[in-house]
């Protein structure tokens, strides 16, 4: 018996390529964000209302913040990273991408091999767990130890050389004494 609401293939959608693989994972400034703009522009208004002829200007600030959310972004891709501010676009090859630096306030910078760095607009620490699932494993988790990510049953040989190396620097005070 056939049915009339037969599955039909979804239609082609604008995350994927032509070829059929994910064009990238897109990481960007949360939509709540525009709460907060909603926010000042009411705050705006305020000031404008008060002397509309000179003050109309400040409607700028609001509409400068909402772009800023739209289009700030880093696009996880096989080739490397797509990187879009609010002025400009630029393209980070795998190869070119040493490490991370996960600064304590604002975004985590990518360390390059000629010892630049680049912002990754919208990847705050909070939501690095995203950049490294996207990533395939080219960039590593640094929350899960080395020795973990190697191997779970050589934990007991790994904690033995540790002991001793911050015991002998004596980077770490001793217990005994």
């Amino acid at each position: 018996m056939s049915s009339s609401q037969q599955s039909v293939p979804p239609a082609q959608s604008p995350r994927t390529s032509r070829s059929g693989k994910p064009a990238g994972r897109v990481i960007r400034i949360p939509r709540l964000g525009h709460l907060g703009v909603f926010i000042l522009l009411f705050c705006v208004a305020f000031a404008f209302f008060g002397w509309p002829q000179v003050l109309w200007i400040l409607f700028v600030i609001p509409i400068a913040a909402s772009y800023w959310i739209e289009r700030t972004r880093t696009t996880v891709t096989d080739s490397g990273l797509d990187l879009r501010t609010a002025f400009r676009s630029v393209h980070i090859d795998w190869e070119h991408i040493r490490g991370l630096r996960i600064p304590e306030h604002g975004f985590v910078r990518a360390h390059l091999d000629d010892d630049s760095e680049r912002v990754l607009p919208a990847v705050s620490y909070d939501r690095l767990h995203v950049l490294i699932e996207a990533s395939g494993g080219r960039i590593p988790d640094p929350f899960i130890p080395a020795a973990t990510a190697t191997s779970d049953d050589s934990s007991s040989t790994t904690e033995s050389p540790s002991t001793t190396t911050e015991s002998d620097t004596g980077a770490v005070g001793d217990a005994e004494g």
